[in-house]
């Protein structure tokens, strides 16, 4: 696998874009191909298996169209399929990484004053088994109190362009209010859609929570990694992106264009079966 190929990025909607941000300015010398599986978002209600199934089929579908490793930019996905996916692809010739993430626990339990951290998640996050790993490893031995809200309406907001809309405060008002009224300082965003709601939940909740998610920590880790498999592309000639949807292109390009800040024509988005 050379160094020049492009770098995967996977997620169940466009919420692996905040990732890919992070992973744009860590690594200004890659390429990238981006692949939302919008035609099954969100899918963190899905089976278990389903959930393996649909993400192995987007990691195939990158490996296939030349990249050189995989971030896996979904919380749910990780949680459900990195030990396969790993499985998969560790036992080839040639190195193809594939890097997760997880719940950002950790910074938000040493940063914590109150004692009491919250956390955002989808219901496919809860019901993994990642996120009460990463509670029982760093939080209890800390004696921190971890409580965990769930929505199935923000992803869709999101997904839909409507991040900043009545109805998504409205959510986050719900969800959020009782982390508060417990003492909470620190708000995990236990998915990868949820940083795009920064802006609502400053504008329902002030600086009562301090955010904290994934995205700057696992693209330091995705350089680490790549460097150490001899993939790294150096440069600061500031790489392209193609944008590969599984669902509806046009419905996703606007969307896509928002949350980037790119100009409309500079978002090229191309539908592609998994």
């Amino acid at each position: 696998m050379s160094r020049e190929a492009p770098l995967g990025v996977f997620d169940s909607g466009v919420g692996g874009l905040s990732v890919l941000a992070h992973l744009r300015r860590t690594l200004p010398g890659e390429d990238f191909l981006y692949l939302a599986d919008t035609a099954h978002v969100p899918i963190g209600a899905r089976p278990d298996e389903e959930i393996r199934d649909l993400t192995a089929r987007a990691v195939a579908a990158l490996h296939e169209r030349g990249a050189k490793g995989v971030v896996v930019a979904c919380n749910t996905a990780s949680a459900f399929s990195l030990t396969h996916l790993r499985e998969r692809y560790g036992t080839g010739d040639e190195p193809f990484p594939i890097i997760g993430l997880v719940p950002a626990v950790k910074p938000a339990v040493a940063a914590t004053e109150s004692g009491v951290v919250g956390v955002l998640a989808t219901p496919g996050t809860l019901r993994g088994s990642l996120l009460q790993d990463v509670i029982r490893q760093w939080a209890e031995p800390a004696g921190v109190r971890v409580l965990t809200v769930v929505s199935a309406d923000l992803v869709p907001l999101v997904e839909a362009g409507r991040a900043a809309s009545d109805e998504a405060r409205e959510v986050l008002r719900e969800v959020l209010t009782p982390l508060r009224d417990a003492g909470a300082d620190q708000l995990v965003l236990g998915c990868t859609h949820y940083p795009f709601l920064a802006g609502s939940i400053r504008a329902e909740f002030g600086d009562t929570f301090a955010l904290v998610d994934s995205g700057a920590a696992v693209a330091r880790h995705t350089r680490n990694v790549l460097c150490g498999s001899g993939l790294l592309r150096e440069g600061e000639r500031g790489g392209s992106v193609t944008y590969l949807v599984t669902g509806d292109p046009e419905r996703a390009r606007p969307v896509i264009t928002t949350l980037v800040g790119e100009g409309g024509q500079n978002t090229r988005v191309t539908q592609v079966t998994t």
